[in-house]
């Protein structure tokens, strides 16, 4: 192009400046009449540069580019499949026919954001396979390799929008493989794309090229994170999500709310993974980077502009979220601690307990190399914050009480910043849940305590949270959570009994329990039956009517619920005959409903096999402890 003029070339630059101001700042502020006036503006401008650039190649017989071509459906091998053998055929990148290509090339692409920018998907597509095809006869050279990878990258994002996500995948991993060896091969800062049309005095710096050519990689490695993640290859998508955060803070580009909650949803993976090193590093990097988004404006101001109000319950909402992750991890990693330690009677192991603290030197050394060689964030403004908030929750199971509550402790604190958004007034499912997990946390921790009193009084503080709750909820709009919520304090009420009977056992022998504490005992025990006949209420019609064929999801707590019943009604305490009787018909119809249940839907026998096992001989015992009973009131009588 060295016969065109300077004013003619001056001209294209301004042009494509043009179009850029349009795109990225004109936009924003175009009416909601009329919401891509400046991009279909800033179109005109670069069909305008494109018409210029073919005009002044006219003369070198270049081969027409094909932007009249129909669409197509893309794969990656065909178009790519020089990539394996040297990165390029026909000319090089940084000939004057390569640059030819590569301008024309990038017209093509940002025509093709354009047009899907404005929802013409499939024009769009037409354009970036346009660009594709020019740069497919070239090598990738320093001059075009950042082109190569931004059509790559929004041909993935345009077919994963289409739920395409193996063509997804095809572009952007070829993306990161043209990343991976032009750095290994070249390396040198490459030509930006707004550079072509940029005239001499206002080309970029070395820096400011590294940074966008490393920013256009960071975009492949996000957008590759959630293909992986469609695809189900849930520890690839982890790996790509945590390097995408890193070099997000090391390029400084990143908006501080959207990268915390990223990071403390990918903490989620570790920490079902039981990886909770990496998981309580993203939760607390999550932290630290969530304070740059500055502090909740505050309430007060009575001339707060609808914006600021916004604001301010985005930050707070989000950091809520935040909260919530905490929560999760804290609860799993008691829970994990729990299943370790635990015996077959679901008690503490204590010989269990002597091996794993024998065990722990080792693994804390094991968490320091781990440490090591981890891909930590942070920058050195925010390393030392992410540090020492880690140092505030062990990320080793907890092997005894005092550390099962140095974690319980952190939880709970995140308990209350969660609930002091998430209220009950206008947010009663979150509301709950925090309360459910908060439940889970008591009902955790009670696994370590010795103190049989004290852990009564744990499950008694569950229950003081999930009561009021659960009877003031509404049974038409929160059905599902009131039935979990039913469930939940039958269980805590069953466990309680269990644990006021063995204490009065070790205090006395169990022929001679005193009337307060069969007092008690009995209400408990009526307290956690209530609560699962209530639970198998709500499975009945309107007219009150038991169904003839249980769905999957309540199946398995249904029947149980029934053993349960049965199992209640046969240990309630009682000085009256009739009232034993009673106690025992109930209890038997109970076990002869999951008995004939099962007989009747042998489907069923798979879930409740010991309760199903336990049932059956009930169901064969129990007539005969009833007889006995009724023959010594003919007697007494």
């Amino acid at each position: 192009m060295a016969s065109v003029s300077s004013d003619e070339w001056k001209a294209v630059c301004d042009k494509f400046t043009n179009a850029q101001n349009l795109t990225v700042v004109e936009s924003r502020n175009d009416p909601e009449n009329d919401p891509f006036r400046s991009k279909y503006k800033a179109r005109e401008l670069l069909r305008e540069i494109y018409c210029s650039l073919k005009s002044f190649e006219a003369g070198d017989g270049e081969e027409e580019s094909g932007a009249e071509s129909g669409e197509q459906r893309p794969t990656e091998p065909p178009v790519d499949g020089q990539r394996e053998d040297g990165l390029g055929r026909g000319f090089s990148g940084d000939s004057p026919a390569g640059l030819r290509a590569a301008k024309l090339g990038a017209v093509e692409y940002y025509l093709g954001v354009n047009h899907v920018d404005t929802e013409e998907l499939s024009a769009g597509q037409e354009h970036l396979m346009n660009c594709m095809k020019l740069l497919e006869r070239c090598s990738v050279s320093s001059e075009n390799v950042s082109l190569f990878i931004h059509a790559r990258n929004q041909l993935g994002i345009l077919w994963a929008g289409r739920d395409e996500t193996e063509t997804a995948q095809g572009f952007l991993e070829t993306a990161e493989s043209i990343y991976q060896r032009y750095m290994k091969e070249d390396g040198t800062p490459p030509t930006d794309m707004t550079e072509y049309f940029t005239t001499e005095e206002n080309l970029l710096t070395h820096q400011e090229r590294t940074k966008r050519f490393e920013l256009a990689y960071t975009h492949s490695m996000y957008y590759l994170a959630q293909v992986y993640k469609n695809l189900g290859e849930t520890e690839r998508a982890a790996i790509y999500c945590h390097s995408t955060l890193q070099r997000q803070l090391q390029l400084n580009q990143f908006s501080p709310m959207e990268w915390a909650l990223n990071a403390a949803t990918l903490s989620q993976y570790y920490i079902t993974k039981g990886r909770y090193m990496e998981g309580r590093h993203c939760l607390s990097a999550a932290t630290v980077i969530s304070a740059l988004a500055g502090e909740v404006p505050s309430e007060a101001a009575a001339q707060e502009s609808e914006s600021e109000s916004e604001r301010r319950e985005q930050l707070r909402q989000k950091r809520a979220e935040i909260a919530r992750c905490w929560i999760k991890y804290c609860l799993n990693i008691l829970q994990d601690s729990k299943k370790l330690l635990e015996d077959s009677i679901g008690e503490l192991d204590t010989d269990r307990q002597d091996e794993l603290k024998i065990a722990r030197r080792r693994e804390e050394e094991e968490e320091e190399k781990g440490r090591k060689s981890a891909l930590l964030f942070g920058s050195e403004d925010t390393f030392d914050s992410i540090a020492s908030l880690e140092e505030k929750v062990h990320c080793l199971l907890p092997l005894d009480f005092t550390e099962a509550r140095a974690v319980f402790l952190v939880g709970q604190n995140y308990v209350t910043q969660a609930k002091d958004y998430f209220q009950m007034d206008g947010y009663v499912t979150d509301h709950i849940e925090i309360l459910q997990d908060h439940s889970a946390l008591f009902r955790a921790l009670a696994f370590f305590e010795e103190d049989l009193e004290r852990r009564c009084k744990m499950h008694k503080r569950r229950v003081d949270m999930l009561e009021p709750v659960c009877n003031d909820l509404n049974s038409q709009y929160y059905l599902m959570i009131r039935r979990q919520m039913m469930f939940e304090l039958a269980e805590i009420y069953n466990e309680m009994m269990d644990l006021k009977l063995t204490l009065a056992n070790r205090q006395a022998d169990s022929e001679s329990l005193d009337s307060h504490t069969i007092k008690k005992f009995n209400h408990l025990c009526s307290a956690s039956a209530k609560y699962f006949q209530m639970f198998l209420d709500s499975l009945c019609s309107p007219e009150g009517k038991q169904p003839e064929h249980l769905e999957e999801e309540v199946l398995r707590p249904a029947l149980v619920a029934r053993f349960r019943v049965a199992r209640l009604h046969s240990r309630l305490i009682s000085s009256s005959p009739s009232a034993q009787l009673e106690n025992l018909d109930r209890s038997l119809e109970h076990y002869k409903y999951v008995v004939q249940y099962c007989d009747a839907h042998p489907e069923a026998i798979a879930t409740v096999e010991t309760e199903l096992e336990l049932s059956r001989e009930m169901v064969g015992l129990l007539p005969l402890k009833i007889n006995r009973l009724k023959a010594k009131m003919v007697v007494n009588s």
